[in-house]
């Protein structure tokens, strides 16, 4: 009979549950089953497990504390059988036999989840020492499932069209010759573009006539400018023709890539309308941001997306430690301050100023 039936409650993917379109046969009935102190022999997958019946029997709502387990008994073994994870069951048996669910960090979530929906066990009652863990793993998952969804979509709507082929050729290296040889020539002129705005800064040989040394980015100014602008057509190039492939635009200006691709080139374009005597701190400050070029190869590196993503994932372990250090900061460069006031040489004038000497302290000596 449980053979028979086996299907039917494994068919339930989000639970044990069974499936039928009749009513299922009525339970064999055994002469052990009303004694609550026995003990049941439970083989998941060909490992053995055994507990007492009262133990299951505390918890009817799920599928080991109802009769519903009787649709896998075998009558021949004197056991139950269940083709489930075994390791997994290790967990659910405690929840049992303790009635506090653990949560198995090491493991898979999506298959933790699916033992137990199938064993009819609630993630609520999931421990306060690892509810948490669990809720941020699942969240996580979620994303990246989000994640896989969106980009199975865009696999398979986007090619459609000129311009889903012109998307997916920018986004996908792999989809065509063509996204490849548009993945190494960009890649190519961000490692160019940044190369040529450290090495602009280094001392070369002074003007003729001169003694001082002068940085190369003013001793060979037009080569520079030339080589920047190659630069920044290129990235100007890229980032219209994925604005104009983007499915969403509205959404795609919104991204932090987008951004990044804006505030990367928008110092050229605005160093084009100031120029001479009409230079002015802004266009230098302006000018700092083209260090943001370097963010660019986190679109074509998986290994920086990986990155991004654990950072995201590890924003409120990140924001609690980034708080701790500065209560820390602030209470040492309070000590400072008052330590060292009645002293007339004193650099601690106040206490922001002191909170240099605290920072450097803590970070670098511990």
């Amino acid at each position: 009979m449980a053979a028979a039936w086996l299907p039917f409650a494994r068919a339930a993917a989000i639970g044990w549950v069974p499936i039928a379109n009749t009513p299922m046969p009525d339970i064999a009935r055994r002469t052990s089953e009303g004694n609550m102190n026995s003990r049941v022999i439970i083989n998941i997958s060909g490992r053995m497990f055994e507990t007492w019946r009262y133990s299951l029997e505390k918890y009817p709502d799920t599928l080991l504390g109802s009769n519903e387990k009787e649709f896998f008994y075998d009558e021949e073994k004197d056991e139950y059988f269940f083709d489930r994870d075994p390791e997994f069951f290790r967990h659910i048996l405690t929840f049992y036999r303790t009635g506090h669910m653990h949560f198995p960090r090491s493991e898979c979530i999506s298959a933790f989840d699916e033992e137990l929906s199938f064993f009819g066990i609630l993630p609520e009652i999931i421990g306060d020492c690892c509810y948490e863990d669990y809720r941020d793993r699942k969240r996580d998952n979620s994303d990246r499932v989000a994640d896989e969804k969106s980009s199975e979509v865009e696999d398979t709507v986007l090619p459609s069209t000129f311009r889903g082929k012109v998307f997916r050729a920018f986004e996908n290296p792999q989809s065509s010759t063509m996204a490849l040889v548009i993945y190494y020539v960009t890649g190519f002129f961000i490692a160019v573009s940044v190369i040529a705005n450290v090495t602009e800064t280094v001392h070369c040989d002074p003007f003729p006539g001169k003694t001082s040394a002068v940085p190369c980015g003013e001793r060979y100014e037009k080569g520079f400018f030339i080589l920047d602008t190659a630069c920044v057509m290129i990235f100007t190039m890229e980032y219209l023709a994925r604005l104009w492939a983007a499915e969403d635009r509205c959404k795609f200006m919104r991204s932090v890539m987008s951004v990044i691709d804006v505030v990367a080139i928008l110092p050229y374009y605005v160093g084009l309308f100031v120029t001479g005597d009409e230079l002015t701190g802004m266009f230098v400050t302006l000018r700092v941001f083209r260090v943001f070029r370097i963010f660019k190869f986190s679109r074509h590196s998986q290994g920086l997306r990986i990155l991004g993503y654990t950072l995201k994932s590890c924003a409120s372990e990140l924001g609690f430690l980034l708080f701790s250090l500065t209560m820390a900061i602030i209470i040492f460069a309070t000590i400072m301050y008052y330590a060292e006031k009645s002293d007339t040489n004193t650099v601690f004038i106040s206490i922001p100023a002191a909170f240099w000497y605290t920072i450097v302290t803590m970070t670098t000596l511990g």
